[in-house]
């Protein structure tokens, strides 16, 4: 889901490769952008292919992935709706092919993504990079096919603007490493659930962290000049934010405060509920 920001947090990559196919769903949103990205990768024709997030249950969509075949498998990069309800009639759709998710809510016919054997299709190395913090299961996927390499990272970074940490189940802190980790990927495109394709993983990760960090002066800003809920502290660090997204920016500001309630020592930062 996104943040208010409506520009890339690094350059947009300059095409993608060969081997990767992207397929967006129709359902744009200020969350979503301009529709959730379901990608397909595949080592060669004929191979079958990894189908990373099927989106919503929009037939159209389900029909577009089903058409790459043959798939070999589908990963999910967290549990959210816009990514995973497409994912049992996918499925189906294709003859149980099997669907690892971290989350074994989000797991169909086979293990969850973490647990025994890695993620597998012919001629495609992919190696799971667990990234906590939108939510609680998010996961990122380093992917390798000749050379060339490309990060899937679901929410974690989107393509245009920054996204939510979907407090209670995202963490900050977890967010913040899982962000510190990406930041290492110097050079290698980043494929978002939503959004364009950016070049380079590390520089979208390392503005991601300078704004939580400028986002989190903020916070301590508004508590010192007097905020005593949430909501208030989203009225002054958002107040350029459209309100209609300003349910979205609560989720994010519960997080930091609960964050900065463990830097200090406390739990509550001695705000009202609301």
């Amino acid at each position: 889901m996104g943040g208010h920001f409506t520009t890339p947090a690094a350059a947009l990559a300059d095409e993608l490769p060969g081997w990767v196919t992207l397929l967006r769903a129709p359902n744009p949103g200020p969350m979503t952008l301009d529709g959730t990205n379901t990608w397909v990768l595949r080592a060669a024709p004929g191979e079958p292919a990894v189908v990373v997030d099927p989106g919503p249950a929009d037939d159209g969509h389900l029909a577009a992935i089903a058409a790459q075949g043959p798939v070999g498998l589908v990963l999910i990069t967290h549990g959210h709706p816009d990514h995973t309800d497409g994912s049992a009639p996918l499925h189906d759709l294709l003859g149980g092919v099997p669907v690892r998710a971290a989350d074994p809510a989000h797991t169909i016919a086979a293990a969850p993504v973490g647990v025994g054997t890695p993620p597998a299709v012919p001629g495609i190395d992919l190696r799971l990079v667990p990234t906590p913090g939108h939510t609680g299961d998010s996961v990122c996927f380093l992917v390798e096919h000749q050379g060339q390499r490309v990060v899937l990272t679901g929410d974690t970074i989107l393509g245009r603007g920054t996204t939510v940490v979907a407090h209670p189940d995202g963490h900050l802190g977890d967010y913040l490493s899982s962000l510190e980790l990406l930041s290492t990927y110097t050079g290698i495109p980043a494929l978002p659930g939503h959004g364009p394709a950016l070049a380079d993983c590390a520089a979208a990760a390392e503005f991601y962290l300078a704004h939580r960090r400028a986002r989190l002066d903020q916070v301590r800003a508004a508590l010192a000049a007097g905020a005593t809920t949430a909501a208030e502290v989203v009225a002054i660090v958002y107040a350029d934010v459209d309100r209609s997204l300003w349910w979205a920016a609560e989720w994010s500001v519960r997080a930091q405060l609960e964050y900065l309630g463990r830097e200090s020592g406390d739990t509550g930062v001695g705000l009202e509920q609301t």
